[in-house]
């Protein structure tokens, strides 16, 4: 039987308990673990591992051994409760093992839980299933989680209220965000939300979501931006102490200039530029570069990168003055830029 994607979701919380089982597959493998890692709980409750009510084949072994699956199936456990046979890495030439094992399977026998990457429509494996009375057949596809799989997610991490912009803050991080970074993030969220019941803020996204880059390497880029001028010394000696190589420093400013250009030539104001950016900027970060977009016009961002792309292939062709004072240099004159804006 073929699930549709919001009947699949149903069914990945309520399954079917008197079910043969399920076909899970999709291009993202880490989509189609999570869906089945949430199968397997809800079907099989806590403890089935230790219980020994979930048995693992590997793929390859059905292939020299077309019995495995239905002797697992057809096994009787030592603990009482469902059980399940999880298959993973299925593949359509194990399309006539599967066959005999849902033309065998009755009532009280274990679940027949089965993983595997994108199937087209043509796919053996793929039509034995979903044309199967007993058993189910769920499509995982690369769509970022709604916001109703979002919510879905924070109800598990025990989140409670959200403010409406660490909302929309959210919905970014799911699309730029890989799925088990995501649902990662949401976890460390719940963690560092226990026990402080005022809504979700987006300085609380801040505080939890993955880190590009390091702090001091941010810090030296803010202190361009901001033209504090004095900031940069110091903390270009503590980045050449740590083993940062000028070449790394020029390219980290690069991006950091052009995220603030092309903020800046969003025809929908600077705002909307932040917001469409991936990975998506939010919380104290934004404010930040706001504010750091208040102080630069279009014409002294475009002065700016041109001195970098300068300053770049100055670095990468040129060994007569040591590296880590050119770099220092053209951050210094990054920070006057601002000053002159209106000259």
């Amino acid at each position: 039987m073929k699930l549709a994607p919001r009947d699949a979701s149903a069914y990945f919380k309520r399954p079917d308990t008197s079910a043969a089982g399920c076909l899970i597959y999709g291009e993202d493998p880490v989509r189609v673990g999570q869906k089945r890692q949430d199968l397997l709980a809800n079907l099989l409750g806590p403890n089935a591992e230790e219980e020994m009510r979930l048995t693992r084949i590997a793929a390859a072994d059905l292939r020299s051994d077309h019995a495995a699956l239905l002797d697992a199936v057809k096994a009787v456990g030592f603990f009482p409760g469902p059980r399940a046979v999880l298959v993973e890495g299925a593949t359509d030439g194990l399309a006539p093992v599967f066959k005999d094992a849902l033309a065998d399977w009755a009532q009280g026998d274990a679940q027949i839980i089965a993983t595997a990457q994108r199937l087209t429509a043509k796919s053996a494996l793929r039509k034995l299933f979903e044309g199967a009375k007993t058993a189910y057949c769920a499509a995982i596809y690369d769509d970022p989680p709604g916001r109703a799989e979002i919510e879905e997610m924070l109800r598990a991490a025990e989140v409670g209220q959200v403010d409406r912009e660490a909302a929309n803050d959210l919905d970014a991080l799911a699309r730029a965000l890989a799925p088990g970074d995501f649902r990662q993030m949401i976890d460390k969220l719940g963690l560092y939300k226990r026990g402080d019941d005022t809504p979700v803020s987006p300085a609380d996204l801040d505080a939890v979501a993955p880190l590009s880059r390091e702090a001091e390497l941010d810090d030296i880029l803010h202190a361009a931006a901001e033209a504090d001028s004095g900031a940069i010394g110091p903390i270009l000696k503590r980045l050449s102490a740590q083993g940062v190589a000028p070449v790394t420093l020029c390219i980290s400013a690069l991006r950091h200039f052009r995220a603030l250009h092309a903020a800046a030539c969003h025809p929908k104001g600077a705002a909307a530029g932040l917001a469409a950016q991936r990975p998506p900027v939010f919380g104290p970060r934004r404010d930040r570069l706001m504010r750091q977009l208040n102080r630069w016009g279009r014409p002294q961002l475009e002065q700016a990168l041109s001195l970098l792309v300068e300053t770049d292939l100055t670095l990468r062709s040129s060994t007569a003055a040591p590296q880590m004072a050119v770099m220092e240099r053209a951050l210094i004159r990054l920070a006057m830029l601002p000053n002159r804006r209106g000259r």
